[in-house]
C-alpha cells in the first residue's frame, strides 16, 4: 500500500512496526509525520491490510522520543503511544531529518543532553543562581516573612532553647543577688530607652527579660522574643579589668538590638526558606523542615545581623546618655585574653568549665587577626563572628560607625 493522495503525500514514509497492545505480534505499518500549529502529528497507515483507515495521532497524543547523543544515535527509536501501544523505526535518521521538516524543534532539555557545552553552561547558571539564591534571595526572604511569626511562637520557642542549654552546660548564676538586681536595674532602665527596631517591625514590642547563668565563658546572646542572656564569666572580666558596668550595658544593648531587629527568628526563618528553596532545585524536599532550637544554638548570626546590632547599641547608648568607649575596652580585653588563652600549653585547663561543641548563633562575635590560632578553639567567644576587633572597638570608643545609618 503506497499512499499518493493527501496532505501527507510530500512527507516520507517511514516503515514501522506498530505494538498495539491488542496482539503480542507487531503491525508493519507506514510512518508519516506532519507539520501541525502545536507540533508535529504521525500518521500510522497499516500495511497489508485492505481496507484499513490510516490512524492518526496529534501531537499531545504522542511521547516523541528524545535523542541522546549526536555522535551515538540509538540503534532505533521508539515511539510512545500512550494508551494505543509504541511504534519501533529502525530508519533513525530518516526519522528524525522527517521530525525536524514537520516543525519539531528540541527543547532545552534534549539540546543539553546532547551538547556539553549547553549542559555545562546551564550548571554555571544554576550554580551561580544558587549562590546568589543563598546571599541576597533568602536574607531578603527571611526579613520580610519574620513579620508574620507571632511573637508567642518565638517566645516559645526561646523557653524551649533556654531549658535544654540549662539541661546542658548552663548552671545557675553564682553572681550574688545584689550584684544580679543592680545589673538587672540598668537593664530595664536601658530598655526604657530602647527605640524600636526599623519600619518592617514597627509592631514589633517583644517584652525584654535578663537572665544569668555559669557555666560558660564570658559572654551574653539574645534569644528570639526578649530575653538576654549574661554570663558570670563577663561580669567577672569586666571587674578584673577595673572596666566599669557601662560596658556590660553596652553589650546588653547590643543584645537588645538583636531583638528589636528579630536576628534569631530571621535566622530560623531563613533556613527554612534556604532549604525549601534547594529542595525544589534539587527535587528533594525531605529537609525542608528543620529545628529551630537546634538551628540557634549551632549557627552564628551574619556579619550584617552583627553590624545592624552595634549600629543599634551605639544609638541606644547615645540616647540613654551613655558612654559606648567601655565596651570597645571590655572586647579588647577578651580578645587578648582568649588570644592569651589560645596559647596556653595544650595540657592547660581554661579557668572555665568546658564549652559546648556548638556555639549560640545569638552571641555577638567580633574577630582580630591576631587572634586566629583561636579559630579552632571550641570556646565560646563573644568576638567570634564580627567585624575586625580593634576597627569595632574603635568605632565603640568614637561612639559611631560609618556603616550606621545616620
Amino acid at each position: 500500500m503506497t499512499p499518493t493522495a493527501g496532505p501527507e503525500a510530500a512527507a516520507p514514509m517511514l516503515p514501522a512496526r506498530w505494538f498495539d497492545g491488542l496482539s503480542s505480534k507487531p503491525r508493519p505499518v507506514m510512518v508519516v509525520l506532519q507539520a501541525g500549529a502545536k507540533g508535529p502529528s504521525l500518521l500510522l497507515h497499516p500495511l497489508n491490510e485492505p481496507g484499513a483507515a490510516p490512524q492518526v495521532f496529534t501531537h499531545a497524543q504522542v511521547g516523541w522520543p528524545e535523542a541522546w547523543s549526536d555522535r551515538r544515535p540509538q540503534r532505533r527509536v521508539v515511539v510512545d503511544l500512550r494508551e494505543r501501544g509504541s511504534l519501533e523505526v529502525d530508519a533513525v535518521a530518516a526519522w528524525y531529518s522527517a521530525w525536524a521538516a514537520a516543525g519539531a524543534r528540541p527543547g532545552v532539555a534534549q539540546r543539553m543532553q546532547t551538547r556539553w557545552p549547553l549542559l555545562l553552561g546551564a550548571v554555571a547558571v544554576s550554580v551561580v543562581a544558587l549562590g546568589l539564591f543563598y546571599r541576597y534571595g533568602t536574607p531578603w526572604a527571611a526579613a520580610q516573612l519574620t513579620r508574620w511569626v507571632p511573637l508567642g511562637w518565638e517566645t516559645r520557642l526561646s523557653g524551649d532553647l533556654l531549658q535544654r542549654l540549662d539541661d546542658g552546660f548552663l548552671k545557675p548564676s553564682k553572681l550574688p543577688a545584689e550584684r544580679r538586681a543592680q545589673l538587672n536595674a540598668r537593664f530595664a532602665a536601658l530598655a526604657q530607652q530602647a527605640p524600636h527596631a526599623a519600619q518592617r517591625y514597627a509592631s514589633y514590642r517583644p517584652p525584654l527579660k535578663l537572665e544569668f547563668r555559669s557555666g560558660m565563658p564570658a559572654n551574653a546572646f539574645a534569644l528570639p522574643g526578649g530575653t538576654v542572656v549574661m554570663t558570670d564569666a563577663i561580669v567577672q572580666a569586666a571587674a578584673d579589668k577595673g572596666i566599669s558596668d557601662d560596658a556590660l550595658v553596652g553589650v546588653l544593648a547590643h543584645e537588645i538590638g538583636h531583638v528589636v531587629h528579630r536576628h534569631g527568628m530571621r535566622m530560623v526563618v531563613e533556613q527554612g526558606v534556604l532549604n525549601m528553596g534547594l529542595g525544589l532545585a534539587l527535587g528533594d524536599v525531605s529537609g525542608v523542615v528543620s529545628s529551630g532550637a537546634t538551628l540557634l544554638t549551632s549557627r552564628a548570626y551574619s556579619r550584617s545581623h552583627e553590624r545592624e546590632a552595634d549600629c543599634y547599641a551605639i544609638a541606644l547608648m547615645g540616647r540613654a546618655s551613655l558612654p559606648t568607649a567601655p565596651m570597645g575596652q571590655l572586647l579588647l580585653a577578651i580578645a587578648h585574653d582568649e588570644e592569651d588563652e589560645a596559647h596556653k600549653p595544650k595540657g592547660t585547663k581554661p579557668a572555665e568549665s568546658t564549652a559546648p561543641a556548638a556555639e549560640p548563633a545569638s552571641a555577638p562575635k567580633a574577630k582580630d587577626k591576631a587572634a586566629t590560632p583561636r579559630e579552632s578553639s571550641p570556646v565560646w567567644s563573644l568576638l567570634a563572628s564580627h567585624p575586625d576587633t580593634v576597627q569595632r572597638a574603635t568605632e565603640l570608643q568614637q561612639g559611631h560607625a560609618p556603616h550606621c545609618a545616620r
